[in-house]
Formats: C-alpha cells, sequence, structure tokens
C-alpha cells in the first residue's frame, strides 16, 4: 500500500484544487480523504504499517500522470540518439506515466513485427508506452498501411510523422479508414514544395542565416487540405506542432464548423521565437520552426480557449556531434520531456494563461482522453498514475536522463521541480535529496 499525505491536488477535470490524502493499493486509488475528513474506520483498521510506504506531500502538488502524444524515442534503428530505455526514464523524470511513440523508426512501423517489438520494449520499463504506427508503406507516401491489422496489433493511431502527406487521395483515404477504425490520426504540416531550408523561419531568422527558410505557407496550406478533409471525412484528426497564427485562426474555424479535430501545441512553440534560432542556433532548429512573437502569441491564445487541446513535446533525440554541424546541414529537432512541466509552469500558469488544472488538463486528461489511456484524472477507483511536483521551486537545467542534450533551455533556472512520478502505483521516479 502507499499513502501520500498532506498533499494538494489538482484536479483537471473539475479546474479545482484541494488539500488531500490518497491511499493507493494494487495501482488504484483506492480512497480520497479530503483535508478535514476523518479518515473511515475500515480504512484505519486496513492499513498495515509495517506494509505502507508513506509519503509526505507537502507543499507538493498531486496531478494525474503527464501524457505525451507526440514522443520520439528513436528505436529501433538511431538508438544513438535514444531508446526506449533511457527516453521512458527522461519522461519519469519529467513527470510523464503515458508515451505515445511516433513510427519514424528504422525500420519504420509499418508492419506488425516492429510494432509489436516497439511495444514489448515499452513493457519493460516502468511507464506506460503506446506507438502509433505508420500511415503509408515505407514512409514513402504512396500506399496506405494495413491500418485494420496495425490497429489490431495495437497501434494507438496512425501518423507519418517527419514527413508530409502531399497526396490528397491518399489523405482522404487514410482519413477515411482511420474513421472507420476509431483511431486518431495525426499529421505533420509542411510543404516541402515550399520550403528552402527547413528548420528556420523564413525572415530574420533565415535572413540572419543567409538561407532561404521555411516559410509560414508551408504549414497554413496543408493544414487548411487536412481540417477541410477532416469535416468532409469524420475522422479525428490531430494538427501536429502547429507554429502559426494562421493555422491556430484555421484549427478554430473548424472546430466551429463541428470537425472531429485537435490541435497540439509544444512547449517551445510556445516559449520562444525565431529570435532563438538566431541565438542558439542548431540547438533551436526544428520542424516547424519557431515562428513570430505574433504566432507565439496566437498559440498561447489558441491554448487558452482550448482551440488547441493537446500540448505535446515532440521529444526529439539527436547526437551532439549531429547538432554541431552546420545549420543547414544539422537535424532539426530538440529535447522536451523533461523541461516541459516547467516551461508550462512559466509560460502559462505563471504569466496568468493558464490555471494549473488546464495545464494538466491539456498535459494529461485530454491526451489521455484521445488515445483512450488509463490516466488523466484522480479518483477513487482510477489507475494512480501520478505527478508529485513544487510549482515554484526551481532547478537548474544541465544534465538530463535522455540519452540526448540537444535542448535550447540548457543554463535556464525553472520553475516546477517533480518529486515524485508514480506510475500504477509504483514510484518510478523519486527526486534525490
Amino acid at each position: 500500500m502507499l499513502l501520500i499525505k498532506n498533499g494538494t491536488i489538482v484536479d483537471p477535470v473539475e479546474n479545482t484544487l484541494y488539500r488531500a490524502d490518497l491511499q493507493i493499493e494494487e495501482g488504484k486509488i483506492t480512497r480520497i480523504i479530503r483535508e478535514g475528513e476523518a479518515a473511515p474506520a475500515q480504512t484505519q483498521e486496513h492499513i498495515n504499517i509495517e506494509e505502507t510506504e508513506t509519503i509526505d506531500a507537502a507543499g507538493l502538488l498531486i496531478a494525474p500522470g503527464l501524457a505525451d502524444t507526440h514522443v520520439h524515442f528513436r528505436e529501433p534503428g538511431f538508438t544513438h540518439k535514444e531508446d526506449v530505455t533511457t527516453g521512458a526514464a527522461a519522461a519519469a523524470r519529467g513527470g510523464f506515466t503515458e508515451i505515445v511513440l511516433m513510427a519514424n523508426t528504422k525500420p519504420p512501423v509499418d508492419n506488425e513485427e516492429t510494432l509489436s517489438y516497439v511495444l514489448s520494449r515499452g513493457r519493460e520499463t516502468g511507464i506506460h508506452i503506446e506507438s502509433c504506427a505508420n500511415v503509408t508503406l515505407g514512409m514513402a507516401g504512396e500506399e496506405l498501411t494495413d491500418m485494420e491489422k496495425l490497429a489490431k496489433a495495437g497501434a494507438a493511431g496512425f501518423t507519418d510523422d517527419g514527413i508530409p502527406l502531399l497526396d490528397e487521395a491518399i489523405v482522404r483515404k487514410a482519413m477515411e479508414k482511420a474513421k472507420s477504425l476509431h483511431k486518431p490520426i495525426s499529421f505533420h504540416e509542411e510543404n516541402p514544395g515550399m520550403i528552402a531550408n527547413n528548420g528556420i523561419n523564413a525572415g530574420k531568422a533565415s535572413e540572419f542565416y543567409g538561407i532561404g527558410g521555411s516559410p509560414r505557407e508551408a504549414e497554413i496550406s496543408l493544414v487548411k487540405r487536412d481540417l477541410d478533409l477532416a469535416l468532409a471525412t469524420g475522422a479525428e484528426v490531430v494538427i501536429q506542432h502547429i507554429s502559426t497564427k494562421e493555422a491556430v485562426a484555421l484549427l478554430r474555424e473548424a472546430k466551429a464548423k463541428g470537425a472531429n479535430v485537435h490541435g497540439e501545441c509544444t512547449p517551445h512553440h510556445f516559449t520562444l521565437t525565431e529570435e532563438a534560432a538566431m541565438e542558439k542556433g542548431t540547438l533551436a532548429k526544428m520542424n516547424p520552426p519557431l515562428r513570430e512573437e505574433a504566432d507565439r502569441l496566437a498559440l498561447i491564445e489558441g491554448l487558452k480557449d482550448n482551440t488547441i487541446d493537446l500540448i505535446a513535446t515532440d521529444h526529439a533525440p539527436h547526437a551532439k556531434e549531429e547538432k554541431e554541424k552546420p545549420i543547414t546541414e544539422a537535424p532539426s529537432g530538440i529535447i522536451g520531456l523533461e523541461t516541459a512541466l516547467s516551461l508550462g509552469i512559466r509560460e502559462l500558469v505563471d504569466k496568468g494563461h493558464l490555471t494549473m488544472p488546464q495545464l494538466i488538463e491539456r498535459m494529461s486528461t485530454a491526451p489521455s482522453r484521445l488515445y483512450g489511456l488509463s490516466g488523466g484524472r484522480i479518483e477513487e477507483g482510477a489507475v494512480a498514475s501520478l505527478v508529485l511536483f513544487h510549482p515554484t521551486e526551481k532547478w537548474k537545467v544541465s544534465e538530463f536522463a535522455s540519452k540526448s542534450e540537444n535542448s535550447p533551455f540548457i543554463g535556464e533556472e525553472l520553475p516546477g521541480v517533480v518529486h515524485y512520478t508514480i506510475c500504477g502505483g509504483r514510484v518510478v521516479f523519486r527526486l534525490r535529496h
């Protein structure tokens, strides 16, 4: 048995905070004893002190474990960057108990064998790991995978994230199939035909480096196409890592029309602008690129009115020597699992854009609901997957549990220290004091 005493519960469902103790048995929350309530007699009699671990959560917030539905653990094929074991450790350190992996591995997850391998590796960790499968064979954008077989084999959803789908007929067919399987389908929205150099915004940053960069129209054009298709097909569609104000507006309009669509935003896109790419170089190079301040503010407005209902990290590890290449040669992407909660607190909660329960809703409840995961709520009978953190305590970004260190936030002092991560009633991360 596990007892968590003296903490403050963050309830993202009711948008409230309250003081309470939690009793956890066999991986589930069996009792919530609010402050001022006496524990039921049968509960007191049931407790065997010798078999009970007690966590004093005084000063800590207790929230549902975070869920990240856009993650790259690079296994199989690129384990010099990250693997499932190190990725899971980074997730647990960041307060994440549920992860949905992307499928752009080598080989890609376009077949049952690779999907089975990835899922089995996930079961070896202390956290809950699911995986998407590919939309097209070999991520070539030409022929659909056997989506029905992959769904039966355990695919959480479908995506060719990393490579945009350009054939509108293929996209429509994929949406129709995903809808029939009751699975979400996610899209990386960047038209490569419009991009000279990806990872850097076509604007101040591209001028700074003397390159063509990636214009906002590359995102806007595909977002518009896929929102129209989502409305036509009724598929549950996720627009991944939105970076432009125009895409936010299009998403808001599509939702108003009744489209079953979701918007995803990364912490780096609601925190940074293209100036960071000029200052940090390849450590702030990602797809889609960091844009302008007006775009950053539009993303925050989208999060505030729930147009953007998912916060996901797009955790994308790369080796140090890869990121040390010139700006046009280095791969795009940054790691994000260990800094996401802190950035959400600093940029969204501390600045008054979201309440703490609203932040947790977008980082836990909403993504869990989208993929049918077990977490996202704190109530009696629910799975005991939790994060215990101090919202104002500071930490310096320096060392990572991830195998990679490609973060533009290195050296910064951030609020929000994770003290415990609990998945299915088991402590999977404990802060060393």
